[in-house]
């Protein structure tokens, strides 16, 4: 038990010779880790009945991992990388994050190729450079008995732009000359919008290379030690252009019928199974709807969803738009808005026999820890991601269990408000 840092063994440390032999081990590995490890997540209920508690903090088993709540942190872009680097910003974020206990946490939208970055400040996994700084995230991520999952995505012809908030229109294309880059890719040579640069129409052999790039995305975040990986296939970017008839006018066998269409995916996802453990969950996120009446809609969701859990998906997360910059104006933005599509595919998903092994989410709008755990209450979704409301309230599963009577675990550190104990002992 030597304290490299501080030059002294535990035994040496006279405030911790007075505690119990399994503490001090506990007080020893801490302090060679500067933190102390958990035995169970914060946000895992205290009661182990769980017919007591209400559905949020019910766990639950998905493929081989079980998520002790149905908090969800949903993947949210950062910009605060360079070169796809994780910066010390990213063991704060996301480390903060495990500190509060939600049942997984997702990174930001992860480039699987350099070029398919949607700003110059995203995150990347496209060269196995990345991997130290994300397992040092990930390791602490872990030392709290949190789960972490990663999101790989290719932005297709929404890539090389401006960050929101930037002074110019954040849709903007940039100029190669301060940090963009030419070579965007789309299935058809269609912009996004006026702003956007015009895609190159992508070859086989293009293809092949980002089909390519998501399997070696996910055997490096298997080496990382990510719990899960989502593939993100929705907002517009490559995999769901591919899908809309608006977008993709290909003559090919990844253009024309609903098959055609969904074939870039569904071939992307059998890739990357081939290479995950059997018991390794695998996430899909995709846009239920373009919101727009000619574009991709509910029905061709429905379908989709049916391949995914047909070729070993565990979980369809359900959010919707951002392929038709048009169909913005159509959008109906309100309090659980997108749940009515997460509802419909998880209804057919049961309906035929698919639901046992994929499970479905919900996103958009679900700020208030009553109106989620209703929503999986009355079957509209099994688990619940959020992803604002935890930066709003990064305490948002400490809120939840408040509101809905539920006794949790705290990490160590933070148990002091919550319970009168002593704060050695985690299940304050």
């Amino acid at each position: 038990g030597i304290n490299a840092e501080y030059g002294a063994s535990v035994e040496e440390t006279n405030i911790f010779t007075s505690l119990p032999l399994p503490l001090q081990m506990s007080v020893d590995r801490a302090i060679a880790t500067n933190y102390w490890p958990m035995t169970r997540s914060p946000g895992s209920a205290l009661e182990t009945d769980e017919e007591k508690l209400p559905l949020l903090f019910r766990p639950l088993p998905i493929r081989g991992i079980t998520l002790h709540n149905r908090l969800i942190v949903s993947p949210m872009c950062m910009y605060s990388s360079t070169d796809g680097f994780w910066s010390d910003f990213h063991l704060a974020h996301y480390g903060h994050l495990a500190l509060r206990g939600p049942g997984l946490i997702f990174t930001e939208a992860t480039a699987v190729l350099e070029n398919g970055r949607i700003t110059p400040f995203c995150a990347g996994i496209y060269k196995d450079e990345h991997i130290p700084a994300m397992k040092r995230v990930v390791d602490f991520v872990h030392s709290q008995k949190g789960k972490i999952g990663i999101q790989l995505a290719h932005s297709g012809r929404k890539a090389s732009c401006h960050f929101p908030g930037h002074p110019s229109k954040a849709r903007e294309s940039l100029d190669p000359t301060i940090g963009g880059w030419t070579d965007v890719w789309g299935p058809s040579e269609i912009p996004y919008d006026e702003y956007s640069i015009k895609p190159i129409e992508m070859t086989k052999e293009m293809i092949k290379t980002v089909q390519n790039g998501f399997v070696d995305a996910a055997k490096r975040s298997l080496v990382v030690g990510f719990d899960v990986i989502e593939l993100h296939f929705a907002h517009g970017y490559l995999a769901h252009s591919f899908c809309c008839p608006i977008t993709n006018t290909r003559k090919d066998e990844y253009g024309g019928s609903l098959e055609n269409r969904i074939r870039f995916i569904i071939e992307t996802v059998v890739e990357i199974r081939k290479i995950l453990p059997k018991d390794y969950p695998l996430f899909v996120r995709i846009s239920a709807t373009d919101w727009y009446e000619t574009g991709w809609g509910i029905k061709d969701s429905v379908i989709l969803s049916r391949a995914l859990s047909d070729n070993g998906v565990d979980l369809i997360d359900v959010s919707t738009s951002g392929n038709i910059a048009r169909a913005h104006n159509s959008l109906k933005i309100g309090p659980s808005y997108q749940v009515p599509f997460a509802e419909e595919i998880r209804k057919d998903l049961i309906e035929t026999g698919r639901w046992e092994k994929t499970k479905v989410g919900s996103v958009g709008l679900i700020t208030d820890p009553k109106q989620a755990n209703e929503l999986l209450v009355e079957g509209k979704a099994d688990v619940i991601f959020a992803g604002r409301q935890f930066l709003k309230d990064v305490g948002f599963v400490n809120t939840a269990a408040e509101a809905l009577g539920v006794d949790t675990v705290h990490c160590r550190q933070y148990g002091w408000p919550f319970r009168k104990k002593c704060w050695f002992n985690e299940t304050v």
